[in-house]
């Protein structure tokens, strides 16, 4: 289904545009073309789709299902939850203070934030379709388990001390269960509200994400990354990881810079230690978080993610060397 867009990518680059194949601005026009149609047909189509079957999820039944939980239980749940909940870094407060006032662990609670930014079901698919199903799975399955590292981290250290004093004084209370339209009609408006809300708050991320990558795809040589992002360079997966973190984007906003990479022989955990970086530690999501963390817990948080980030990278390069 996926190959109409190649198609239309031909005709538009050499026919329409009459650019030449094989040149530099002919494969950058071809892969932004392609990138550009294939992407937002999915995630219009995916966000639809999912936003559908998740109307009835709230953030307050997501703190209820994982609060009273025994930690052999809360932690999976906690990243799962994460990994398919659309929340994003603007609802990172109001969940955090809401998952500590229901009770719940602060290592359990930052399981849940790490994972939420890193993993979510419209990403993975757009992934899958671009670099293909296993490095989906495996993006996937590091996501989930860099939250469960993050999140026992935290609290084997204790670092409560390190939330600010408001959050621990506030009583949001039991809150009264909104009244939900539950008809066919009501979950279709939701799920085009989804649509309306993802899309639009993320489309120029992935514009530009896509233009990088066209950059990447048709103006830069492949010995180029040969020479500095090979397996051999070990200073590459730690260079990946920082050069992640000014960015701000976001899972599905970097996948187009992931396709470019890896289709210049870039290896796949220095890949996913970019990844992972730009959407789960860039400086926005430290800033918002500051509002409820003290200095000291971001510096601790961040650090932990560094060095698991890596970790990744390593493990990857290595296995699969």
């Amino acid at each position: 289904m996926l190959a109409i867009f190649t198609k239309l990518a031909d005709w538009m680059a050499y026919d329409l545009f009459r650019l030449t194949p094989g040149s530099h601005l002919g494969e950058a026009v071809h892969f932004f073309i392609e990138d550009v149609t294939k992407i937002f047909f999915l995630l219009t189509l995916i966000v639809f789709a999912i936003g559908f079957f998740r109307s009835m999820l709230t953030p307050e039944r997501v703190r209820k299902v994982v609060a009273g939980r025994s930690r052999a239980v809360s932690y999976p749940m906690a990243v799962g939850l994460g990994a398919v909940t659309p929340f994003c870094s603007c609802s990172s407060v109001p969940l955090f203070i809401g998952f500590l006032e229901a009770g719940i662990p602060l290592g359990v609670t930052m399981a849940f934030l790490i994972a939420s930014p890193m993993i979510n079901e419209v990403a993975v698919v757009v992934l899958a379709a671009a670099v293909g199903w296993k490095v989906a799975v495996m993006y996937v399955a590091a996501g989930l388990s860099v939250g469960i590292i993050g999140g026992l981290a935290i609290e084997f250290f204790k670092l409560e001390k390190w939330v600010e004093e408001y959050v621990w004084k506030i009583r949001m209370g039991q809150m009264a269960e909104q009244t939900v339209d539950t008809s066919f009609r009501a979950r279709l408006d939701y799920a085009w509200g989804q649509v309306k809300e993802i899309v639009g708050r993320i489309w120029i991320y992935v514009l530009v994400g896509i233009g990088i990558g066209a950059v990447l795809h048709g103006f830069i040589p492949q010995e180029f990354f040969i020479k500095y992002a090979s397996v051999d360079n070990l200073l590459a997966v730690p260079s990946a990881v920082l050069i992640g973190i000014p960015l701000y984007s976001n899972a599905t906003g970097v996948i187009p810079i992931v396709e470019a990479l890896m289709s210049k022989g870039v290896p796949i955990g220095t890949v996913l230690a970019l990844m992972m970086s730009v959407a789960a530690i860039s400086l926005p999501e430290m800033i918002i978080l500051r509002k409820v963390l003290k200095p000291q817990l971001i510096a601790t948080f961040t650090g932990i993610l560094f060095v698991a980030f890596i970790g990744v990278g390593y493990l990857f390069n290595a296995v699969l060397a």
